[in-house]
C-alpha cells in the first residue's frame, strides 16, 4: 500500500439540522427544471454567474430531496431519510461560534497520535498526519483517473467522520465558495487570518519569481507569485507544523523540492502565498457555471475540473490549490497538509453533486477513466466495482458504487 512512486506534476494538469434544510414543493421542482433550460451557458458578468450557481445548486437540492422522498417511499432499508440527512454549508454562513467549533476539532485530530504505523510513515505523528500519508501514497492513482471524484468524496467524508466521533464535532461540514473571493483572498473569511479562518497569510517575501508548472512534453503553465510567501503568521494554524513532505513541491523561479522519502519526518512551517489572480482567472464564477453546463460526459468534466493537459489551464481543481500558495498548497501529494484543503474540495464535490444532479439518469453512476494518471502506466478502466481504500486515514475499501451518491452507501448530506 505504501510504495511510492513519484512524477513531477501539478494539480492543473493532475461538510444545520433537518429543521434548516430547504424544503421543495412540487411547484419548484417543476419551476426548478423549467428555469433550467434557460442556463444555456454561463454568463460572462461575474455577478450573474453567482445567481446562474445559486439557481443550479436550488435545481440540485430539489432534485436530491425528491429522490430521498421517493427511495423512502420505495424501500423500507432506505438508510437515508430526510430526517437524517445532514448539510454541508459555505463557510461564509457559519456564525463564529460554529467557526470556532469546526477549527478546535481540527486541531483536535492534529493533537492525536496517528494510527499509520512508523515503519511506513515515518513522518505520520498526528491522526491529522494519516490523511496526508494516505494522499501522498495515493496521489497517482487518484488524479486525472476514474476515482478521481469519488475519491476524494470519500477521503473528505472519512475526515468529517473522525471529526466527529474522535473529536467530539457537532457542526456542519464546511467548503470553501472560491467564486467569491476571486477579487481579494486576503479579506475571506477563509484566510483572513483571524481566529476563525483557517489562518492567513504567509509573511511577505518580495521580488517572488512566477510558478513555473511542467507536465512531460506539453508546454509548461506560468503562474504568478502571490501576495505572500512565507509562513503563515496569524490565526489558529500559525504554529501547526506540517511533519511530510514535501513530495513534488513547486516553487518560485521553476525549480521543485522533492524530499528522497515524502514520508519521512520532516517539520516545518505551514507556508501561504495567497494568490487571487488565481482564483480570477481559474475559480470565478463563470468558471465554475461553465464547468458544469458546458460538460456532459463525466470525462470531460473532471478533466476541466483539473485541466487539461496542454490547454495551458488548471481548471477549478488546481486553481483552487494553487491560489493557497506556498508549501503545500503547492504540492499536489502533500495538499491536505494545509487546512484549507478540506474547505476547498468540500467545494469540489459540491460541483460535482450539482453537475450529476441535473442529469441524475445518466450522470450518478458515469465513471470514465483508468486507475493511473492519465493512464499511464496503461491500467483497467475504472468500473462501479472498483475499490477504493484510503488506507489508515480511515473507513476501509469500499466499492465505487457507494459512492457515487451523496445520498446512497455511507452517504447523507446535501449542499446548500
Amino acid at each position: 500500500m505504501y510504495k511510492l512512486v513519484f512524477h513531477v506534476i501539478g494539480f492543473g494538469l493532475l461538510a444545520l439540522q433537518i429543521s434548516a434544510i430547504p424544503t421543495h414543493s412540487q411547484n419548484d421542482i417543476l419551476k426548478n427544471r423549467e428555469s433550467l433550460s434557460t442556463l444555456s451557458a454561463a454568463s460572462s458578468s461575474t455577478a450573474v454567474a453567482k445567481i446562474q450557481l445559486g439557481k443550479l445548486a436550488e435545481i440540485a437540492l430539489g432534485v436530491t430531496n425528491e429522490n430521498i422522498i421517493h427511495k423512502t417511499a420505495a424501500s423500507k432499508h432506505q438508510k437515508c431519510t430526510k430526517d437524517k440527512l445532514r448539510v454541508r454549508r459555505n463557510w461564509r454562513s457559519f456564525s463564529v461560534p460554529q467557526r470556532k467549533k469546526y477549527i478546535n476539532s481540527v486541531l483536535c485530530l492534529q493533537g492525536k497520535p496517528a494510527r499509520t504505523p512508523a515503519h511506513l510513515a515515518p513522518g505520520a505523528k498526528t491522526r491529522y498526519d494519516d490523511y496526508v500519508a494516505t494522499h501522498i501514497n495515493q496521489t497517482l492513482g487518484i488524479h486525472f483517473t476514474g476515482t478521481f471524484l469519488a475519491w476524494h468524496r470519500y477521503f473528505i467524508y472519512e475526515f468529517e467522520q473522525a471529526l466527529r466521533n474522535e473529536c467530539g464535532y457537532v457542526g456542519d461540514y464546511p467548503y470553501w465558495d472560491w467564486g467569491a473571493d476571486a477579487d481579494a483572498m486576503e479579506k475571506s473569511p477563509v484566510f483572513d487570518g483571524t481566529d476563525t479562518s483557517m489562518s492567513g497569510n504567509g509573511a511577505y517575501i518580495p521580488n517572488e519569481a512566477d510558478i513555473i508548472l511542467s507536465l512531460g512534453d506539453y508546454a509548461p503553465v506560468i503562474l504568478p507569485p502571490g501576495s505572500g510567501g512565507g509562513c503563515v503568521t496569524s490565526g489558529p494554524f500559525k504554529n501547526y507544523k506540517l511533519h511530510l513532505g514535501p513530495a513534488a513541491l513547486s516553487l518560485p523561479g521553476g525549480n521543485m523540492s522533492i524530499a528522497p522519502n515524502p514520508l519521512n519526518y520532516n517539520p516545518r512551517c505551514l507556508k501561504r502565498d495567497l494568490t487571487s489572480a488565481l482564483l480570477q482567472s481559474y475559480a470565478n464564477y463563470t468558471s465554475i457555471v461553465s464547468l458544469i453546463l458546458n460538460n456532459q460526459d463525466v470525462w470531460d468534466f473532471e478533466m476541466v475540473m483539473q485541466g487539461v493537459p496542454g490547454s495551458g489551464a488548471i481548471g477549478v481543481h488546481g486553481g483552487g490549490h494553487y491560489s493557497m500558495g506556498g508549501d503545500p498548497g503547492r504540492d499536489v501529494y502533500v495538499s491536505p497538509g494545509d487546512p484549507a484543503f478540506w474547505l476547498h474540495h468540500g467545494m469540489i464535490d459540491r460541483v460535482w453533486w450539482i453537475w450529476q444532479n441535473l442529469d441524475l439518469e445518466r450522470r450518478q453512476n458515469a465513471i470514465s477513466g483508468t486507475g493511473t494518471f492519465l493512464n499511464e502506466p496503461p491500467s483497467a478502466n475504472t468500473t462501479l466495482e472498483t475499490l477504493v481504500d484510503i488506507g489508515y486515514a480511515n473507513g476501509g475499501p469500499i466499492a465505487m458504487k457507494e459512492l457515487m451518491s451523496t445520498t446512497a452507501g455511507p452517504f447523507c448530506y446535501v449542499y446548500v
